[in-house]
């Protein structure tokens, strides 16, 4: 990382850096100083950034705070391996997460783009307790979201989508226990690793769905005050703080150098900037084609990325994304049309059909899904002020208001 230049304020800390390197930067962890107290005698608090083990037995992840995450606004390029990303970095420095339960809202749209056919798919549960029923034990309020973005046809989206809730809570040994603690979302971030593996399983023994066709996929649990989001592939999930864009999820392409190595290093090949010059993607469900023989360590995995945050009510909304959205579009900029959205109407509905339209409006050439995820009330949103006609007060001279004068009594 070469930093061109910082400006350090209170409590914000801007610094305009150039990566020399894929979206993951090679920094294991990141320390953030805070005002606030802390527990302990630690000074700083650490979250670890750096790529998650591609073996099955995924090690644990360290909660981290949206209060000390760091938002990096990454601008794709898939040019070549080395992929120079002009990014910003904003460091928030600012009170700790409280006890308040976010009031759920959400709405989606999704629109078929320049393609002969849609091959998204995408789920939205607001209500998981109303959703599941009684296989719901836990004593917080949860929600559900995901994105399946399908390739070679549409047959494994909308495979995973019918069959959704039943990999992520019925057949991933989901944790039981009345008191939500560290250990319980260990364990529950596990059971959404195991249900991309379920899922993608059940696609190479699903006589309906070829080989040939695959799907990425993003999740989002919201729990209480908890967050968390799996990947496999190269949909995105995007966090609002107080305006600030703050990416959660790493997007799995071959120009991303730890997927590469991970990728070569399992025997495969990076062509035309392709997956063994086929696949724009690293990690997917389906595509068994490329996963064969049964078992083995494939080049394409669809062992996903999960990561887990406590939500603070400076979290204002989250946007889960296909790529037909983030080929077009910074982070920020999506951000900021969704943000100007809901301060206008309030409604996530129309929040995310704008979004995909601004998509459209840049030429995207893909299918395009947004699901947009409130964690504020309406009582709380900031209010945009009316659009008042301005007048200019000016001075006439004497001949002109004579002029006038004489015009309006004509009249």
């Amino acid at each position: 990382m070469i930093v061109k230049n910082s400006t350090t304020a209170a409590k914000m800390v801007i610094v305009d850096a150039e990566i020399l390197c894929q979206p993951n930067v090679s920094v294991e962890y990141i320390g953030v100083s805070t005002a606030a107290p802390v527990v302990g005698d630690e000074d700083l608090d650490f979250f670890d950034v750096s790529a998650t083990a591609t073996s099955s037995s995924r090690p644990k992840s360290r909660e981290f705070r949206s209060a000390d995450l760091v938002s990096v606004d990454i601008s794709r390029s898939d040019s070549g391996v080395r992929c120079p990303t002009n990014t910003q970095t904003t460091i928030i420095d600012s009170a700790r997460s409280s006890n308040v339960i976010p009031a759920i809202r959400s709405g989606s749209y999704t629109d078929i783009g320049p393609r002969r056919s849609n091959e998204d798919e995408h789920i939205r549960v607001d209500d998981l307790s109303a959703q599941l029923g009684s296989l719901y034990n836990w004593p917080l309020p949860g929600a559900f979201y995901a994105v399946f973005d399908g390739h070679g046809g549409s047959d494994a989206a909308a495979y995973v989508r019918t069959n959704a809730m039943r990999f992520f809570f019925e057949d991933a040994n989901l944790p039981q226990t009345s008191a939500v603690d560290q250990a319980f979302l260990e364990e529950l971030e596990s059971s959404h690793f195991r249900a991309f593996l379920i899922a993608d399983q059940a696609l190479a023994d699903e006589c309906s769905v070829d080989a040939y066709c695959g799907t990425t996929a993003i999740t989002a649990l919201v729990l209480g005050r908890h967050l968390v989001v799996a990947n496999a592939g190269d949909c995105r999930a995007v966090l609002c703080r107080k305006g600030v864009a703050v990416q959660l999820s790493q997007d799995h392409r071959p120009t991303c150098l730890a997927e590469r190595q991970r990728v070569e290093k399992l025997g495969g090949i990076i062509e035309y900037g392709c997956l063994n010059g086929d696949l724009a993607i690293t990690r997917a469900l389906g595509d068994w084609y490329m996963k064969l023989p049964f078992g083995s360590a494939s080049p394409l995995t669809a062992e996903p990325e999960v990561k887990q945050m406590l939500l603070t009510e400076d979290d204002e909304f989250m946007i889960l994304g296909c790529d037909g959205i983030w080929d077009v579009m910074s982070n920020q900029d999506a951000v900021n049309v969704v943000r100007r959205e809901l301060r206008l109407h309030n409604d996530p509905q129309q929040s995310a059909r704008e979004l995909v339209n601004q998509a459209l409006c840049r030429d995207t050439d893909d299918n395009l899904t947004a699901i947009i995820v409130c964690f504020t009330s309406p009582d709380h949103r900031t209010s945009v002020p009316s659009q008042r006609p301005r007048f200019r007060c000016c001075n006439l001279s004497e001949d002109a208001r004579k002029k006038l004068q004489s015009l309006l009594g004509s009249n």
